[in-house]
Protein backbone atom coordinates (compact mmCIF):
# COMPACT_ATOMS: atom_id res chain seq x y z
CA UNK A 1 0.00 0.00 0.00
CA UNK A 2 0.78 3.56 -0.98
CA UNK A 3 2.18 5.58 2.01
CA UNK A 4 -0.51 8.00 3.45
CA UNK A 5 -0.65 11.74 3.39
CA UNK A 6 2.66 13.07 5.65
CA UNK A 7 0.34 15.96 6.63
CA UNK A 8 -1.62 14.06 8.96
CA UNK A 9 1.69 12.73 10.93
CA UNK A 10 1.80 16.46 12.17
CA UNK A 11 -0.77 16.42 14.65
CA UNK A 12 -2.96 14.33 16.94
CA UNK A 13 -6.30 13.43 17.52
CA UNK A 14 -8.38 15.67 19.27
CA UNK A 15 -7.27 15.27 22.85
CA UNK A 16 -10.45 17.14 23.92
CA UNK A 17 -12.34 14.50 21.93
CA UNK A 18 -10.40 11.77 23.70
CA UNK A 19 -10.73 12.79 27.06
CA UNK A 20 -14.43 12.77 26.93
CA UNK A 21 -14.00 8.92 25.55
CA UNK A 22 -12.45 8.28 29.05
CA UNK A 23 -14.69 10.04 30.74
CA UNK A 24 -17.31 8.06 29.50
CA UNK A 25 -15.82 4.43 29.58
CA UNK A 26 -15.28 5.42 33.68
CA UNK A 27 -18.81 7.25 34.58
CA UNK A 28 -17.03 10.46 34.94
CA UNK A 29 -18.05 13.93 35.14
CA UNK A 30 -17.20 15.72 31.60
CA UNK A 31 -15.50 19.27 31.80
CA UNK A 32 -12.96 18.47 29.31
CA UNK A 33 -15.40 18.97 26.40
CA UNK A 34 -16.75 22.72 26.61
CA UNK A 35 -20.27 21.70 26.23
CA UNK A 36 -23.39 22.96 28.51
CA UNK A 37 -25.42 19.90 30.28
CA UNK A 38 -28.32 22.00 30.14
CA UNK A 39 -31.21 22.39 27.82
CA UNK A 40 -31.21 25.37 25.35
CA UNK A 41 -33.81 28.29 25.40
CA UNK A 42 -37.37 26.47 25.33
CA UNK A 43 -37.94 29.48 22.31
CA UNK A 44 -35.48 27.66 20.53
CA UNK A 45 -36.44 24.48 21.11
CA UNK A 46 -40.14 24.91 19.77
CA UNK A 47 -38.90 26.62 16.62
CA UNK A 48 -36.81 24.12 15.37
CA UNK A 49 -39.34 21.58 16.02
CA UNK A 50 -41.79 23.84 14.20
CA UNK A 51 -39.85 24.17 11.12
CA UNK A 52 -39.37 20.45 11.11
CA UNK A 53 -42.96 19.82 11.11
CA UNK A 54 -43.12 23.58 8.44
CA UNK A 55 -41.16 21.40 6.11
CA UNK A 56 -37.91 22.79 6.31
CA UNK A 57 -36.55 18.98 6.19
CA UNK A 58 -34.33 19.55 2.74
CA UNK A 59 -31.15 21.14 1.37
CA UNK A 60 -31.02 25.23 1.78
CA UNK A 61 -29.44 27.53 -0.30
CA UNK A 62 -25.48 25.86 0.21
CA UNK A 63 -24.57 28.95 1.54
CA UNK A 64 -27.37 29.78 4.16
CA UNK A 65 -30.96 29.76 4.24
CA UNK A 66 -31.63 33.35 3.40
CA UNK A 67 -33.80 34.10 6.68
CA UNK A 68 -31.11 33.04 8.67
CA UNK A 69 -28.41 35.29 7.03
CA UNK A 70 -30.51 38.05 7.17
CA UNK A 71 -31.05 37.48 10.98
CA UNK A 72 -27.39 37.22 11.45
CA UNK A 73 -26.98 40.77 9.23
CA UNK A 74 -29.54 42.54 11.40
CA UNK A 75 -27.65 41.09 14.76
CA UNK A 76 -24.44 42.22 13.77
CA UNK A 77 -25.72 45.73 13.20
CA UNK A 78 -27.49 45.63 16.09
CA UNK A 79 -25.12 44.99 18.34
CA UNK A 80 -21.68 45.58 16.77
CA UNK A 81 -22.69 48.83 14.30
CA UNK A 82 -21.32 46.40 11.57
CA UNK A 83 -23.39 47.05 8.24
CA UNK A 84 -23.82 43.63 6.23
CA UNK A 85 -25.12 42.85 3.10
CA UNK A 86 -26.24 38.50 4.19
CA UNK A 87 -26.14 37.22 0.05
CA UNK A 88 -22.49 39.27 -0.03
CA UNK A 89 -21.00 39.08 3.48
CA UNK A 90 -22.92 35.96 5.69
CA UNK A 91 -21.80 32.07 4.80
CA UNK A 92 -23.29 29.86 7.44
CA UNK A 93 -21.30 26.42 7.91
CA UNK A 94 -21.72 23.35 10.06
CA UNK A 95 -19.93 24.37 13.39
CA UNK A 96 -17.61 27.16 13.98
CA UNK A 97 -14.61 24.00 13.03
CA UNK A 98 -16.06 23.80 9.63
CA UNK A 99 -16.16 27.43 8.91
CA UNK A 100 -12.47 28.24 10.42
CA UNK A 101 -11.27 25.14 7.77
CA UNK A 102 -13.30 26.93 4.70
CA UNK A 103 -12.19 30.09 5.43
CA UNK A 104 -8.13 28.86 5.94
CA UNK A 105 -8.32 26.82 2.59
CA UNK A 106 -9.89 29.20 0.31
CA UNK A 107 -7.05 31.61 1.97
CA UNK A 108 -4.23 29.75 2.01
CA UNK A 109 -1.29 28.35 -0.94
CA UNK A 110 1.48 26.18 0.02
CA UNK A 111 4.64 28.01 1.48
CA UNK A 112 2.20 30.33 2.88
CA UNK A 113 2.15 31.13 6.86
CA UNK A 114 -0.22 31.73 9.38
CA UNK A 115 0.44 32.89 13.06
CA UNK A 116 -1.37 31.47 15.86
CA UNK A 117 -1.75 32.74 19.70
CA UNK A 118 -0.94 30.35 22.08
CA UNK A 119 -1.95 28.54 24.02
CA UNK A 120 -4.29 28.06 21.47
CA UNK A 121 -8.14 26.00 20.91
CA UNK A 122 -6.40 22.99 19.61
CA UNK A 123 -8.13 23.09 16.05
CA UNK A 124 -5.73 25.89 14.95
CA UNK A 125 -2.80 23.75 14.12
CA UNK A 126 -4.35 20.98 12.07
CA UNK A 127 -6.22 23.27 10.04
CA UNK A 128 -3.25 25.61 9.34
CA UNK A 129 -1.58 22.24 7.99
CA UNK A 130 -4.17 20.53 6.20
CA UNK A 131 -4.76 24.02 4.55
CA UNK A 132 -0.80 23.83 3.36
CA UNK A 133 0.31 26.48 5.10
CA UNK A 134 3.09 26.34 8.14
CA UNK A 135 2.11 27.75 11.68
CA UNK A 136 3.81 30.77 13.33
CA UNK A 137 3.22 30.53 16.95
CA UNK A 138 3.44 33.71 19.25
CA UNK A 139 2.93 33.55 23.05
CA UNK A 140 0.31 34.93 25.33
CA UNK A 141 2.48 35.12 28.13
CA UNK A 142 1.16 34.44 31.58
CA UNK A 143 0.32 35.44 34.50
CA UNK A 144 -2.21 37.94 32.36
CA UNK A 145 -1.89 35.79 28.73
CA UNK A 146 -0.79 38.95 26.83
CA UNK A 147 1.65 38.90 24.24
CA UNK A 148 4.79 41.05 23.83
CA UNK A 149 4.60 43.26 20.46
CA UNK A 150 8.01 42.48 19.38
CA UNK A 151 7.58 38.88 19.63
CA UNK A 152 4.59 38.99 17.37
CA UNK A 153 6.47 41.34 14.91
CA UNK A 154 9.17 39.34 14.60
CA UNK A 155 6.57 36.58 13.39
CA UNK A 156 5.59 38.38 10.76
CA UNK A 157 6.99 37.71 7.19
CA UNK A 158 6.47 38.17 3.69
CA UNK A 159 5.09 34.81 3.38
CA UNK A 160 2.52 35.42 6.02
CA UNK A 161 -1.10 34.98 4.74
CA UNK A 162 -3.18 35.35 7.99
CA UNK A 163 -3.55 35.68 11.40
CA UNK A 164 -5.88 33.66 13.64
CA UNK A 165 -7.49 36.08 16.75
CA UNK A 166 -9.45 34.00 19.07
CA UNK A 167 -11.03 36.39 21.53
CA UNK A 168 -12.20 35.30 24.19
CA UNK A 169 -9.14 32.83 24.40
CA UNK A 170 -10.10 29.62 24.56
CA UNK A 171 -8.96 27.47 27.01
CA UNK A 172 -7.64 30.75 29.23
CA UNK A 173 -10.49 33.22 28.98
CA UNK A 174 -8.44 35.88 27.63
CA UNK A 175 -10.62 39.16 26.13
CA UNK A 176 -8.06 41.12 24.09
CA UNK A 177 -8.68 44.73 24.51
CA UNK A 178 -9.28 47.17 21.64
CA UNK A 179 -5.30 48.34 22.11
CA UNK A 180 -4.51 45.09 21.81
CA UNK A 181 -6.37 44.25 18.53
CA UNK A 182 -5.32 47.49 17.09
CA UNK A 183 -1.46 46.36 17.07
CA UNK A 184 -2.31 43.32 15.66
CA UNK A 185 -4.53 45.08 12.48
CA UNK A 186 -1.16 47.66 12.62
CA UNK A 187 0.82 44.34 11.56
CA UNK A 188 -1.72 43.17 9.79
CA UNK A 189 -1.88 46.06 7.20
CA UNK A 190 1.56 46.53 7.58
CA UNK A 191 2.44 42.71 5.94
CA UNK A 192 -1.10 42.75 3.91
CA UNK A 193 -2.30 39.89 5.97
CA UNK A 194 -5.68 38.57 6.79
CA UNK A 195 -6.68 38.09 10.29
CA UNK A 196 -9.44 35.80 10.75
CA UNK A 197 -11.30 35.83 14.57
CA UNK A 198 -12.82 33.05 16.14
CA UNK A 199 -15.53 35.08 18.29
CA UNK A 200 -17.50 32.49 19.43
CA UNK A 201 -17.57 33.52 23.22
CA UNK A 202 -18.27 36.62 22.17
CA UNK A 203 -21.21 37.29 24.73
CA UNK A 204 -19.22 35.34 27.69
CA UNK A 205 -17.04 38.29 29.16
CA UNK A 206 -16.92 38.82 32.20
CA UNK A 207 -15.52 42.10 35.11
CA UNK A 208 -17.32 44.78 33.32
CA UNK A 209 -15.24 43.81 30.13
CA UNK A 210 -16.72 44.39 26.58
CA UNK A 211 -15.84 41.74 23.37
CA UNK A 212 -14.31 44.21 20.47
CA UNK A 213 -14.93 42.41 17.00
CA UNK A 214 -11.90 42.92 14.96
CA UNK A 215 -14.06 43.72 12.16
CA UNK A 216 -14.91 47.21 13.63
CA UNK A 217 -11.36 48.62 13.73
CA UNK A 218 -10.97 51.65 10.98
CA UNK A 219 -10.08 49.59 7.93
CA UNK A 220 -10.45 46.29 9.32
CA UNK A 221 -13.49 44.64 7.40
CA UNK A 222 -12.33 44.44 4.51
CA UNK A 223 -9.32 41.67 5.81
CA UNK A 224 -10.92 40.36 8.45
CA UNK A 225 -12.77 36.90 8.18
CA UNK A 226 -14.96 36.76 11.32
CA UNK A 227 -16.33 33.28 12.85
CA UNK A 228 -18.97 32.62 15.00
CA UNK A 229 -22.12 30.27 15.79
CA UNK A 230 -25.03 29.34 18.06
CA UNK A 231 -23.08 26.54 19.80
CA UNK A 232 -22.07 28.63 22.99
CA UNK A 233 -24.07 31.32 23.22
CA UNK A 234 -27.38 29.30 22.53
CA UNK A 235 -26.23 25.86 24.30
CA UNK A 236 -26.88 24.11 21.63
CA UNK A 237 -23.50 22.64 20.70
CA UNK A 238 -24.88 19.62 18.59
CA UNK A 239 -26.57 21.78 16.52
CA UNK A 240 -23.32 22.38 14.38
CA UNK A 241 -25.02 26.32 13.33
CA UNK A 242 -22.24 29.01 12.55
CA UNK A 243 -21.09 31.29 9.80
CA UNK A 244 -17.62 33.04 8.46
CA UNK A 245 -18.34 36.81 7.78
CA UNK A 246 -16.04 38.31 5.77
CA UNK A 247 -15.50 40.95 2.82
CA UNK A 248 -17.15 40.47 -0.91
CA UNK A 249 -13.93 39.49 -2.36
CA UNK A 250 -13.30 36.53 -0.02
CA UNK A 251 -16.95 35.04 0.42
CA UNK A 252 -17.19 32.94 -2.80
CA UNK A 253 -14.50 31.63 -2.03
CA UNK A 254 -15.10 30.59 1.53
CA UNK A 255 -18.11 29.51 -0.42
CA UNK A 256 -16.81 27.26 -2.69
CA UNK A 257 -14.60 25.54 -0.23
CA UNK A 258 -17.65 25.12 2.26
CA UNK A 259 -20.05 23.26 -0.48
CA UNK A 260 -17.51 20.56 -1.21
CA UNK A 261 -16.81 20.33 2.40
CA UNK A 262 -20.35 20.08 3.72
CA UNK A 263 -22.82 20.98 1.03
CA UNK A 264 -24.76 22.97 3.42
CA UNK A 265 -25.99 23.05 7.16
CA UNK A 266 -28.77 21.71 8.60
CA UNK A 267 -32.30 23.26 7.09
CA UNK A 268 -34.45 23.74 10.08
CA UNK A 269 -32.15 24.47 12.76
CA UNK A 270 -31.03 27.74 10.20
CA UNK A 271 -34.77 28.56 11.13
CA UNK A 272 -34.61 28.05 14.75
CA UNK A 273 -32.00 30.33 14.42
CA UNK A 274 -33.61 33.35 13.14
CA UNK A 275 -35.33 33.00 16.28
CA UNK A 276 -31.85 33.02 18.30
CA UNK A 277 -30.22 36.06 16.65
CA UNK A 278 -33.97 38.25 17.29
CA UNK A 279 -33.84 37.64 20.88
CA UNK A 280 -33.46 41.14 22.92
CA UNK A 281 -29.97 42.24 24.71
CA UNK A 282 -31.22 41.17 28.01
CA UNK A 283 -30.50 37.43 27.16
CA UNK A 284 -27.06 38.16 26.59
CA UNK A 285 -26.63 40.16 29.83
CA UNK A 286 -28.60 37.38 31.70
CA UNK A 287 -26.06 34.56 29.83
CA UNK A 288 -23.09 36.49 30.93
CA UNK A 289 -24.63 37.13 34.28
CA UNK A 290 -25.23 33.48 34.39
CA UNK A 291 -21.79 31.97 33.35
CA UNK A 292 -20.09 34.47 36.12
CA UNK A 293 -22.00 32.78 38.36
CA UNK A 294 -21.06 29.64 37.62
CA UNK A 295 -17.16 30.59 36.90
CA UNK A 296 -17.14 31.86 40.64
CA UNK A 297 -18.77 28.55 41.72
CA UNK A 298 -15.83 26.39 39.85
CA UNK A 299 -13.49 29.07 40.87
CA UNK A 300 -14.11 27.62 44.39
CA UNK A 301 -14.58 24.29 43.97
CA UNK A 302 -11.06 23.89 42.26
CA UNK A 303 -9.30 26.17 44.54
CA UNK A 304 -10.50 24.40 47.98
CA UNK A 305 -9.50 20.97 46.06
CA UNK A 306 -5.62 22.31 45.93
CA UNK A 307 -5.62 23.48 41.77
CA UNK A 308 -4.03 26.77 41.64
CA UNK A 309 -6.54 28.64 38.76
CA UNK A 310 -6.38 31.26 36.34
CA UNK A 311 -9.14 33.40 36.80
CA UNK A 312 -10.59 33.65 32.99
CA UNK A 313 -12.13 37.18 31.92
CA UNK A 314 -14.21 35.73 29.34
CA UNK A 315 -15.06 32.34 28.01
CA UNK A 316 -16.15 29.21 29.79
CA UNK A 317 -12.72 27.69 30.96
CA UNK A 318 -10.25 27.56 33.63
CA UNK A 319 -7.03 26.61 32.95
CA UNK A 320 -4.84 25.34 36.30
CA UNK A 321 -2.03 24.46 37.71
CA UNK A 322 -1.59 21.02 38.66
CA UNK A 323 2.38 20.87 39.27
CA UNK A 324 2.36 20.76 42.74
CA UNK A 325 0.23 16.99 42.93
CA UNK A 326 3.03 15.35 41.77
CA UNK A 327 2.80 13.22 38.86
CA UNK A 328 4.83 13.02 35.61
CA UNK A 329 2.87 15.48 33.56
CA UNK A 330 -0.30 16.22 32.41
CA UNK A 331 -1.98 13.41 30.37
CA UNK A 332 -0.99 11.60 33.58
CA UNK A 333 -2.80 13.29 35.98
CA UNK A 334 -5.81 14.26 33.79
CA UNK A 335 -5.77 10.23 32.91
CA UNK A 336 -5.79 9.52 36.97
CA UNK A 337 -7.92 11.82 37.57
CA UNK A 338 -10.80 10.79 35.27
CA UNK A 339 -10.55 6.72 35.91
CA UNK A 340 -9.77 7.22 39.78
CA UNK A 341 -11.65 10.53 40.40
CA UNK A 342 -14.41 10.60 37.98
CA UNK A 343 -13.67 14.60 36.78
CA UNK A 344 -12.45 15.10 33.34
CA UNK A 345 -10.31 17.86 32.59
CA UNK A 346 -7.86 18.19 29.36
CA UNK A 347 -4.35 17.95 29.45
CA UNK A 348 -2.75 21.44 29.17
CA UNK A 349 -0.31 20.69 26.90
CA UNK A 350 -3.14 19.70 23.64
CA UNK A 351 -3.56 23.79 23.32
CA UNK A 352 0.60 24.41 22.86
CA UNK A 353 2.84 23.65 20.04
CA UNK A 354 5.46 21.95 22.79
CA UNK A 355 3.79 20.03 24.72
CA UNK A 356 6.27 20.73 27.84
CA UNK A 357 4.94 24.43 27.61
CA UNK A 358 1.85 22.95 29.04
CA UNK A 359 2.88 20.10 30.87
CA UNK A 360 1.94 21.66 34.77
CA UNK A 361 -1.48 22.53 33.38
CA UNK A 362 -5.22 21.16 32.89
CA UNK A 363 -7.92 22.84 31.94
CA UNK A 364 -12.07 22.52 32.99
CA UNK A 365 -15.19 23.63 31.71
CA UNK A 366 -18.05 25.13 34.16
CA UNK A 367 -21.26 25.57 31.52
CA UNK A 368 -22.69 23.27 34.02
CA UNK A 369 -26.04 22.70 35.91
CA UNK A 370 -25.47 23.58 40.10
CA UNK A 371 -26.12 19.92 40.51
CA UNK A 372 -23.61 18.85 38.75
CA UNK A 373 -21.10 21.13 40.13
CA UNK A 374 -21.99 19.42 43.13
CA UNK A 375 -21.27 16.26 42.39
CA UNK A 376 -17.71 17.44 41.07
CA UNK A 377 -16.86 19.13 44.18
CA UNK A 378 -17.89 15.85 46.40
CA UNK A 379 -15.57 14.26 44.08
CA UNK A 380 -12.72 16.28 43.77
CA UNK A 381 -12.42 16.99 47.84
CA UNK A 382 -11.00 13.15 48.12
CA UNK A 383 -8.49 14.29 46.15
CA UNK A 384 -5.77 15.79 49.07
CA UNK A 385 -6.66 12.00 51.03
CA UNK A 386 -5.72 10.84 47.48
CA UNK A 387 -2.77 11.99 46.65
Amino acid sequence: MKALSPRVGRFTESVIRMMTQVCERHGGINLAQGFPDFDPPEVLREAAKRAIDSGYNQYSVTWGSPAFRRAIAAKYSRQWGIELDADRHVTVTCGATEAMIATLMALIEPGDEVIIFEPFYENYGPDTILSGATPKYVPLREPDYTFDRAELRAAFSPRTKAIIVNTPVNPVGRVFRREDLQAIADLATEFDTYVVTDEIYEHIVYRGLRHVPMATLPGMFERTITISGMSKTYSVTGWRIAYAISPESVSPAIRKVHDFLTVGAPAPLQEAGVVAMGLPDSYYEELARMYDEKRATMLGILTEAGFRCHDPEGAYYIMTDIGHFGFKDDTEFALWLAKEVGVAGVPGSSFYSRRDLGATKLRFAFPKKPETMERVAERLMTLRRRI
